[in-house]
């Protein structure tokens, strides 16, 4: 079921491509991927057994299509399920969320960091402004990265440049988090019931709207979803008890733009301008237009027997490359002759 305009396009932005099989690499945990992220060649993934490995797009053989491969592996402390990856670019650097402790690593290698985990943390959230940050080039500052750790009734709030940590300070939310996003000085936050928005220089909140509108009992889990769109907007989802609403809110909790919908709650959510794109319970991907609200392409569902493949959507923030036969497939071998001693260039 579409629930907003379709405006199909010529060219479709999106279009599905298999990079990883587990099943086609020897030698890989049999636990489920829990979550994953890309940047440039590499691509990083988390199993539930704990283990994180990292991925590189390589070419072994020149007669066949560069894939991605096993390059280097890392297993967290307690061997516990790896719950979310958040790439740090400008810092080369990587946190990980496992067994409610951030981990630190480096980029590309995955070597640990000379830094204490952070303890007893339910939720990540890294400043947005600072994730789209480049990766560094020459021998500019680099400037540090700022996130919140947030604990089960307070809010952690760190910097970390290189293998420097340093805890700013900390703002009580009696009512805890299991969501959260930040740009610049703005925390959103959901908990159990409610989407809050926290300013994190005045350490005040105030309730936004509810996860769930619905009035009767709803027979699945609603999801909360935040998704950072600008400096100070923010899209949060809420269901109706019909549908799903996609409100864009600021930072000071005023509506714009117009409203998105969907006939199913999504399962999954990811933003890659100007397109937020989600995945449905049937398997449907469904990506709409921020601008204009409008439906730009549905990606139909798969058979009923690959519709547990799909899981989860995620934005790379800084692009990824992905294998491509369009120009090989274009090439062909010629004889070229060559004279001793002489070079012709034609």
């Amino acid at each position: 079921m579409t629930s907003a305009p379709m405006r199909p396009i010529e060219v479709p932005p999106y279009q599905l491509q298999t990079l990883i099989s587990t099943s086609d690499i020897p030698g890989l945990p049999t636990q489920q991927i829990r979550c994953a992220q890309a940047l440039g060649s590499e691509i990083y993934v988390g199993f539930a057994n704990g283990e994180l490995i990292r991925f590189a797009l390589q070419a072994d053989d020149p007669n066949k299509l560069e894939s991605y491969m096993v390059l280097s592996r890392q297993t967290v402390p307690n061997d516990k399920s790896i719950d979310d990856i958040v790439l740090l670019p400008s810092l080369q650097r990587a946190l990980v969320l496992s067994d409610s402790q951030i981990h630190f690593y480096t980029l590309p290698s995955l070597d640990p960091v000379n830094i204490k985990p952070i303890r007893h943390i339910t939720v990540l959230a890294v400043d947005q402004q600072h994730l789209q940050r480049p990766p560094p080039s020459g021998n500019g500052p680099v400037e540090p990265v700022h996130f919140c750790a947030i604990k089960r009734t307070a809010i952690g709030m760190y910097s970390i440049r290189g293998d420097r940590l340093l805890f700013m300070k900390e703002i009580p939310l009696p009512s805890g988090a299991t969501l959260a996003k930040r740009s610049g000085f703005t925390l959103c936050v959901a908990n159990k019931s409610e989407y809050q928005m926290v300013d994190l220089e005045n350490a005040s909140a105030f309730d936004v709207i509810p996860i769930s509108q619905a009035m009767d009992p709803v027979p699945f889990i609603v999801h909360p979803f935040i998704t950072v769109i600008d400096r100070s907007e923010f899209l949060l989802l809420s269901y109706t008890g019909a549908s799903t609403m996609g409100l864009f809110i600021t930072s000071n909790g005023d509506p714009v733009r117009g409203t998105l919908e969907w006939g199913q709650h999504p399962i999954s959510l990811s933003f890659d301008y100007p397109y937020i794109t989600a995945l449905l319970p049937n398997g449907t991907i469904e990506a709409h237009s921020v601008d204009n609200q409008t439906i730009a392409q549905v990606i139909s569902a798969p058979s009923s027997a690959d519709l547990d493949a799909r899981k989860k959507l995620i934005a790379s923030l800084h692009g990824y490359l992905v294998p491509s036969t369009e120009r090989s497939s274009k090439m062909r071998m010629v004889p070229v002759s060559l004279l001793r001693g002489q070079l012709i260039v034609q």
